[in-house]
C-alpha cells in the first residue's frame, strides 16, 4: 500500500501537472521538471520510497509545496516519472539495435552494451525502478508492466532468432532472456559512474561469456 499523502495533491495546491498526454509545457518548464526528478531519484534511492516524504521531496528540490505541485501531482506520479526516464532510455536503445540489424549474437551483444549503458548512467534511478515497482498503482502500474513487458519480448525475439537461425542452441528464448537480464541488471549495485570500470569495460565480457553458453553449431568457432 502506497505511503499516506502518496497519491493526494495538498490542499490548495496548484493544478495538477500534466504527463507525456497533457498540454505542452515550454522547455524551461520541462527541464526543472526533470531536474526534480533526477533529484527525488537520489533521494528515494538512499531512503526509499514510502520512507521519503513530501516535505523532504520538497527540502532536495528547494521547493515548496505548491511549487512542488506545479510539476508533479502527486508522489507517485513522480515514481512513475522515475521508472519512465529508465524505460525510455532502455527503449531507445533496443530501437537503436532494431535499426542497426545484423546477425542476432551481434544484436544480443549490443542490446547489452545498450542496456549496461543506462544502468551506469542512471544508477538511483535503475534502483529506485528495480525496488519500488511495487508501489506503482492502476494505470501506473500497467503502463510500466507493458513497457517492460514490450523490452524483454525484444531480447526474446532475438534470441529466438538466433535459435531458428542455427547460431543459438535449442533453448527456451523466455527463459533465456531472464537470465540475461539478471546477469546485467544485478550490475546496478556495482556499476557506478566515476568507478574503475565503464559500461564498455562491463558489456564485451559479459556478451563473450553469455555468447559462449549458448552458441549453437553455426556459431561455434
Amino acid at each position: 500500500m502506497p505511503a499516506r499523502g502518496a497519491t493526494e495533491p495538498a490542499p490548495g495546491a496548484p493544478e495538477p501537472a500534466q504527463g507525456a498526454t497533457g498540454p505542452r509545457r515550454s522547455p524551461r518548464w520541462e527541464a526543472r521538471r526533470q531536474s526534480i526528478v533526477d533529484t527525488s531519484a537520489r533521494l528515494f534511492a538512499r531512503r526509499g520510497y514510502h520512507a521519503t516524504g513530501i516535505n523532504e521531496l520538497c527540502v532536495a528540490n528547494d521547493l515548496g509545496k505548491g511549487a512542488l505541485y506545479h510539476y508533479i501531482s502527486s508522489k507517485e506520479e513522480l515514481l512513475a516519472a522515475i521508472h519512465d526516464r529508465v524505460m525510455d532510455e532502455v527503449l531507445l536503445g533496443a530501437e537503436r539495435v532494431a535499426a542497426a540489424g545484423g546477425p542476432p549474437p551481434a544484436r544480443l551483444a549490443m542490446l547489452g552494451d545498450e542496456l549496461l549503458d543506462v544502468i551506469h548512467r542512471y544508477p538511483d534511478h535503475v534502483w529506485v525502478f528495480l525496488h519500488e515497482f511495487p508501489a506503482l498503482t492502476g494505470e501506473r502500474a500497467e503502463r510500466f508492466r507493458r513497457r517492460r513487458l514490450d523490452y524483454e519480448r525484444q531480447v526474446e525475439d532475438v534470441l529466438r532468432a538466433g535459435v531458428e537461425s542455427g547460431e543459438f542452441r535449442d533453448l527456451d528464448p523466455w527463459m533465456a532472456a531472464r537470465a540475461w537480464l539478471g546477469m546485467h541488471n544485478y550490475t546496478y549495485l556495482w556499476l557506478k559512474p566515476g568507478g574503475r570500470l565503464s559500461a564498455r569495460d562491463v558489456a564485451t565480457p559479459f556478451a563473450d561469456i553469455f555468447l559462449r553458453g549458448i552458441r549453437g553449431d553455426q556459431g561455434a568457432e
